[in-house]
């Protein structure tokens, strides 16, 4: 009883071992034929849009002919040859026609005189001049600024900060005056 039961073992691994040879050969083969169709959808594609270009060259050159025709009938356009090409303007002017009295007067482009010397720049915060020397300044340590406030004077507003004086008149009422700013 142990022979066969012995043989009976062997049997079983040598089956088992054969079904794992044929799995094993099995995947493989699907892997072959995975990879020959991935193959062979690049090649699909590869060529769809090798077909896609062809008929767009094909319509291209269609219409190039189509133009061609109609140019030929229609609007005889021909290709500038070298003589055509002007070296300067005054051979472009001398191609002009003279006006016509009935023609309408050239369009003017408005123009103002220059004076010989500009004016001086002014700050539209301060009305104050400018330096008109744009020259580099030494840059100086900035000064300290001290605060002093009253305790019944109310915070200076930017316009006063800045030199000018502040108008506000209460114009509704829920007291949003209308700020005017004068120099």
């Amino acid at each position: 009883m142990v022979g066969g039961s012995r043989l009976r073992q062997i049997g079983w691994a040598m089956a088992l071992g054969l079904v794992f040879v044929l799995f094993a050969a099995l995947s493989f083969r699907v892997s072959a034929v995975k990879s020959d169709v991935i193959r062979a959808e690049r090649q699909i594609i590869a060529l769809t849009q090798e077909n896609m270009r062809l008929e767009t060259e094909f319509e291209t050159r269609a219409n190039q002919q189509q133009l061609a025709n109609w140019n030929a009938v229609d609007f005889g356009y021909i290709a500038p040859r070298a003589d055509q090409y002007l070296e300067n303007e005054r051979q472009l002017a001398s191609l002009s026609q003279p006006v016509m009295p009935d023609a309408p007067s050239p369009i003017r482009v408005a123009r103002a005189d220059v004076p010989a010397e500009m004016p001086a720049m002014v700050s539209p915060l301060t009305g104050k001049p400018m330096d008109a020397e744009p020259a580099v300044k030494e840059q100086k340590a900035p000064a300290r600024v001290v605060k002093t406030a009253r305790a019944d004077a109310p915070r200076a507003s930017l316009a006063e900060r800045l030199g000018m004086t502040a108008e506000i008149e209460a114009t509704s009422p829920d007291f949003t005056g209308g700020a005017r700013i004068g120099e």
